[in-house]
């Protein structure tokens, strides 16, 4: 059995180095990552597992296009990579097993199914502090919900067959699928999107700037909170936005779930290596 995970980046030092080291102590065997023009580092980290083997790194330039990307990874995960399982990844998510590891999980799944539907659980920017973002957030909405107050979208693992789509977001199956999709409770994507102002505002100027394009070179449309988010920014109210997000103590509204910090406080302790990057 072969895991492959694919991950698209940009500008994503302060989280792409715990992101891999997470997923490959959980048995993936390959990672495809997809740099899209960074400026903060991230490349550099990214050089560090590519010359250990850990990696496969491709560069693209031009505005950020998740679904076509994303499908392209797939297609390389499954055509070059001989992947019998593809797990579309953004940097900001970690995907954990309730038992075991992400191999276990899916050693046991039947052949009949061609897609496990893992549900997502939002962790929320807690004051920062001079600690990396993996020690301070410790706090899980109760109710995740994503930025606009709906309901949080799930995501999805795909068995590995010819011409792989993934849609922007990885949200649900689409065609070609083999195989039944089947909702799983045993991986829960653990979501970490907004970890510090400068983060925050990095991504919404990003996603907001690739909206906003020309016709003829805008990717697919940016989420409509994103959209939202870019014109707080532009009216200078992203600062205010980011604040009121802000949750020093656990409440009626989040609760404390420090697993996540735990296991990494134990890979790193291992012997795990790792450079220290930004919080």
């Amino acid at each position: 059995m072969r895991i492959v995970m694919l991950l698209l980046v940009a500008d994503e030092a302060d989280i792409v180095r715990e992101n891999l080291d997470f997923h490959l102590a959980q048995g993936i065997d390959q990672v495809i990552v997809m740099e899209n023009e960074s400026t903060d580092g991230t490349i550099e980290i990214l050089r560090e597992y590519e010359d250990r083997g850990a990696i496969r790194l491709i560069q693209r330039s031009g505005l950020y296009d998740q679904g076509p990307w994303m499908t392209e990874l797939a297609r390389i995960a499954v055509d070059e990579e001989g992947a019998d399982w593809v797990i579309p990844n953004d940097a900001d998510e970690l995907w954990w097993p309730h038992e075991g590891t992400i191999r276990d999980v899916l050693a046991d799944v039947p052949q009949d199914v061609g897609g496990l539907v893992c549900q997502r659980v939002n962790f929320v920017p807690r004051p920062e502090d001079g600690r990396p973002w993996w020690e301070r957030m410790t706090l899980r909405q109760r109710v995740s919900v994503n930025g606009m107050g709906w309901p949080l979208p799930p995501k999805v693992i795909h068995r590995g067959q010819p011409e792989l789509t993934i849609k922007k977001g990885n949200h649900v199956r689409v065609e070609p699928m083999v195989g039944e999709t089947v909702e799983s409770s045993a991986i829960e994507v653990l979501h970490y999107q907004i970890r510090s102002y400068a983060q925050f505002e990095r991504g919404v100027i990003r996603m907001g700037e690739a909206h906003h394009a020309e016709p003829e070179r805008r990717p697919r449309r940016a989420g409509r909170s994103r959209r939202r988010q870019y014109q707080l920014w532009k009216k200078g109210k992203l600062p205010a936005y980011y604040e009121e997000r802000v949750v020093a103590e656990a409440n009626e509204d989040v609760v404390e779930d420090p697993r996540l910090r735990d296991y990494l406080l134990a890979l790193y302790g291992s012997g795990v290596a790792r450079t220290p990057g930004p919080g």
